[in-house]
């Protein structure tokens, strides 16, 4: 299994070092999110990242199809994978606190796909005809890999036909787990493509301390986030015990965009506590607790076929996160 972990752009100078420390410990990507209201540009954070690393894999974990027209993305993550020598992924999902901030509607489906396929065209230096017109970025020539990211059934199955992984964000239980790798197949299998063309990335909320409650209550944000995410739209085939499915749903009510993944007393922090969702949501999203149980959570993870774990290190202390989990997990593992 290989490792990967997301850093939060807040400040570009500690960006630097976080990236840095995440490849000295054994980290073989790093991500950045994509959020113009909330944090520093995503491709300017990328490219600090790309100067103070020179082995891990980078790119957004994850970009969107509504802010940025598929020639501007091209054209970014081509110059990224320029700069980096060739180390850049494009991770892209439906779209969460960047449209939600702007008051837009994630992106559907097709519009999911028709926006890969212009990507897939542009990297590789072909015109595209996209909604009727025909785009071009002239100068790109090497293909960056495309990494999806899905949580629903149909998500899953769409990414399993077209992208080269899959950033999977539907939860971290052996269940959920052994389903949603059967959906990517599906797709797999669906798009005429040979099994395991898609890699299996699973998306974890992460903090490690001496005490699996301490740990816990620091990013009680980060699960409602996940929750609040994954659980939108439908509860169709998203594997959620019917005693939590009112709870679950007022969560997609309560949840404020404003305060996406912020630390402190937000609203957003105690939603999990007041719906009675933080032991469901930690277990289903998370990656938390002492070292011990970091560690087992991962093996469980590993032992279901994901091939790599993108950690999400948010908390006060992000840097010990990262330290935390490359000396007690990554290496004993």
């Amino acid at each position: 299994m290989k490792f990967g972990v997301g850093i939060v752009p807040h400040d570009l100078t500690k960006t630097a070092v976080s990236a840095r420390l995440a490849e000295d410990l054994g980290f073989d990507y790093i991500g950045i999110p994509d959020s113009q209201s909330l944090w520093r540009e995503l491709y300017l954070s990328l490219s600090v990242v790309a100067n103070a690393t020179s082995k891990v894999r980078i790119g957004p974990t994850v970009t969107n199809a509504l802010t940025r027209h598929p020639a501007v993305a091209a054209s970014a993550i081509a110059t990224l994978n320029e700069i980096s020598g060739g180390r850049a992924f494009l991770g892209i999902g439906s779209g969460d606190s960047a449209i939600l901030n702007l008051g837009l509607r994630p992106a559907r489906l097709s519009e999911m796909k028709e926006y890969i396929e212009a990507l897939r065209a542009l990297l590789s230096g072909q015109s595209h005809d996209y909604r009727g017109r025909s785009i071009h970025v002239q100068w790109s020539e090497n293909p960056v890999p495309i990494v999806m990211s899905a949580e629903g059934p149909k998500t899953l199955a769409l990414a399993g036909g077209i992208a080269d992984a899959v950033i999977i964000h539907s939860g971290l239980t052996t269940d959920v787990l052994a389903d949603t790798i059967a959906r990517i197949k599906e797709g797999e299998r669906a798009a005429g493509r040979p099994g395991g063309s898609a890699e299996v990335w699973a998306f974890a909320k992460c903090n490690i301390s001496d005490r699996r409650e301490d740990a816990i209550n620091e990013i009680k944000m980060a699960l409602a986030a996940s929750g609040h995410h994954a659980f939108r739209f439908t509860l169709e085939g998203k594997n959620v015990p019917e005693e939590l499915q009112e709870s679950v749903m007022a969560l997609q009510g309560e949840y404020v965009p404003s305060e996406h993944e912020q630390l402190g007393e937000t609203r957003n922090a105690a939603l999990s506590d007041e719906l009675g969702l933080t032991d469901f949501l930690a277990d289903r999203f998370a990656v938390a607790g002492t070292p011990d149980e970091c560690l087992e959570k991962v093996r469980t993870i590993k032992d279901a076929g994901v091939d790599h774990l993108l950690i999400l290190a948010i908390s006060s202390e992000s840097d010990n996160i990262i330290r935390r989990f490359g000396e007690e997990v990554i290496a004993r593992l």
